[in-house]
């Protein structure tokens, strides 16, 4: 207490954290940057394990034998659905009924904002079918879902298959204590979303759909299934739902468990789990995994059905099968056996799942991290910038300082309204599609705003001041470290990549820098091509590396999607990155450029 409460020490302190504030800020960013790589180092991780007693053993006998019956729905699925060109909904009520199941009927509509190209849709017309199975042994307070989305082509037929031939087996049981709700969605993620809106009577999206005319209890968790052919060799978990939500850690451990027990093999992030974590080799394997999560995680988007579900406070994930490693063969009776025992676990909850954690990553599946990570390097510790004492400075003009600050934001607002809006002019002056106009305008927009903000200051107070960059810079350091406080609580893995790109932009940038260098690097590190960076790292991480032009249609298709998916489903990334990071990175642009 002495050293803090002697002014001449608290003074030499001072003196000496600003002389060595720049080695410091580099210090901590690089510990920052290598501890959390180090999370996907095994003995800086933990081992995965079940929390939730009811769900703490696998010791069940799951009696599921009808996988050929499941083939033989599947294949008069996939003829029903081409002989009516599309989702067979009459012939799936009928099939669900003579099940034993109470069949409802959902019908939905939906405009997007712009074609969507991938899928080339732009007005969307469906119908969602499901069926419950009522709990014989419970009041009916709660239930389960599983969920196939039907797809346009026949690359989910077995799912359906395999959910007809479940509900079936099902039905001859007496121990469900939860309902059981059977869903067969169409559109993906529209139909999933009409379908959750309609369950809990809101609309939040502007997505027109019948009311539901049954209901089920309250949906304690949902898992979603899709099959690519009749041959699974492994089963790929999927967590990462939208905004970067994820399901309780102990749907993924049940998930192993079984897994393990039924002799399937598992994946996540479509890799193998590999068991010399301590050779360079396994380290690498183990990062390739964590980042392709935490690629996934800040994208906002959600890679699968199950993601929706998350923003209903509803555990759930997408199991996915794949048919690549040609060595295993897991057949369609082991993957009922797999899901019987997974649902005969959750039936056993007697409240939902929280006794695990929210807040992970996984650089395996039997491995998780903790994602508690500290910015430890702080941008607002470049303090060097202050003026020294009895300096004499003119103080700022609120003028000048309010300008850039305005004028950044109303960049950033033009972003964010001007893509959708002037759609309809852009195609009628240019040949463009209305998708490549909505893309094509946020990418002028961006890179017009690189000219707009600086030195405005000059015009409008006739020279800029010392004091007044500082004073500048000191609120874009303030707003900086809010706007990733607030992101990295809601999604970590944005708010590292953003800490990552952005504290060295905020902490070093000053009038004083080399201009041609410093422009080059703050443009290196700018949001938009951090995103095109990302774009490439995926694909690398995937094994898919592409061409420099393949990376570049492949930016832009990502910039459509984040639009599309903040219209049609709530996606923050991108008018987070449009309304508060660009703006904020373009305060700091202006420091470069003060005069």
């Amino acid at each position: 207490m002495g050293l803090l409460s002697d002014p001449n020490r608290r003074r030499a302190l001072t003196s000496l954290l600003t002389r060595l504030n720049t080695p410091l800020c580099v210090l901590c960013y690089v510990a920052g940057v290598a501890w959390f790589m180090g999370l996907a180092f095994a003995p800086f991780s933990l081992r995965c394990y079940m929390s939730e007693n009811a769900m703490g053993s696998t010791m069940v006998e799951e009696r599921f034998s009808t996988g050929e019956r499941a083939l033989g729905a599947a294949r008069e699925f996939a003829a029903q659905k081409k002989k009516a060109g599309g989702m067979p909904v009459q012939w799936l009520v009928q099939a669900m009924q003579s099940r034993g199941l109470e069949v409802y009927t959902q019908s939905f509509s939906r405009m997007l904002p712009f074609p969507d190209e991938s899928k080339e849709r732009y007005m969307v017309h469906g119908t969602n079918v499901y069926g419950i199975l009522r709990a014989p042994r419970a009041p009916r307070t709660e239930s389960l879902v599983l969920s196939a989305p039907c797809s346009p082509d026949g690359a989910n037929n077995q799912a359906v298959g395999l959910l007809l031939a479940l509900a079936q087996y099902f039905k001859g049981q007496v121990y469900w204590a939860k309902d059981l709700i059977f869903l067969v969605n169409e559109h993906d993620l529209i139909g999933m979303q009409a379908w959750l809106e309609g369950y809990h009577d809101v609309n939040t999206t502007g997505i027109s759909a019948s009311p539901l005319q049954g209901r089920g209890g309250s949906i304690q968790a949902a898992l979603s299934l899709e099959l690519s052919s009749d041959v699974i060799t492994s089963l790929d978990l999927v967590l990462e739902g939208l905004n970067g939500q994820l399901p309780n850690l102990d749907l993924a451990n049940l998930f192993h468990a079984f897994c393990q027990k039924t002799n399937i093999l598992c994946t996540i992030q479509g890799k193998l789990q590999r068991s010399d974590w301590d050779t360079v080799s396994g380290y690498t394997h183990s990062v390739q995994t964590m980042l392709l999560m935490v690629l996934r995680q800040a994208s906002g988007r959600s890679w699968g059905d199950h993601g929706l579900f998350l923003r209903y406070h509803i555990e759930a994930a997408t199991l996915r099968g794949i048919n690549s490693f040609r060595q295993y063969k897991t057949d369609i009776t082991t993957l009922g056996k797999l899901l019987e025992g997974m649902f005969r676990k959750l039936n056993n909850l007697l409240e939902r799942l929280h006794q695990s954690y929210f807040f992970y990553l996984m650089p395996s599946l039997s491995r998780f991290a903790l994602d508690l990570w500290v910015q430890l390097s702080d941008p607002s510790t470049a303090l060097e910038d202050c003026a020294t004492e009895g300096e004499e400075v003119s103080s700022p003009g609120l003028l000048s300082l309010l300008t850039p600050v305005l004028i950044s934001h109303l960049t950033g607002v033009a972003l964010y309204t001007l893509p959708v809006l002037s759609q309809h002019a852009a195609v009628q002056h240019f040949p463009v599609s209305e998708t490549e106009a909505v893309t094509l305008t946020a990418v002028a927009i961006y890179t017009a705003g690189l000219a707009l903000p600086h030195n405005t200051h000059r015009v409008l107070s006739g020279a800029g001041t010392e004091r007044g960059w500082r004073v500048l810079k000191l609120l874009s350091l303030l707003y900086l470290s809010a706007l990733l406080g607030c992101t990295a609580l809601l999604n970590f893995s944005l708010g590292f990549i953003l800490a990552l790109t952005l504290v060295p932009v905020a902490a070093f940038i000053t009038p004083h820098a080399p201009r041609l260098l410093s422009a080059g690097a703050m443009v290196l590190l700018s949001p938009a091509i951090t995103l095109l960076l990302c774009v490439f790292l995926y694909q690398e991480l995937q094994e898919a590396p592409v061409s420099p032009l393949e990376g570049w249609a492949l930016f832009l298709s990502a910039i459509s999607q984040g639009i599309l998916d903040h219209h049609l489903y709530g996606s923050l990334l991108y008018p987070l990155v449009a309304l508060l990071v660009y703006p904020c990175w373009l305060q700091v642009w202006n420091i470069l450029f003060w005069k």
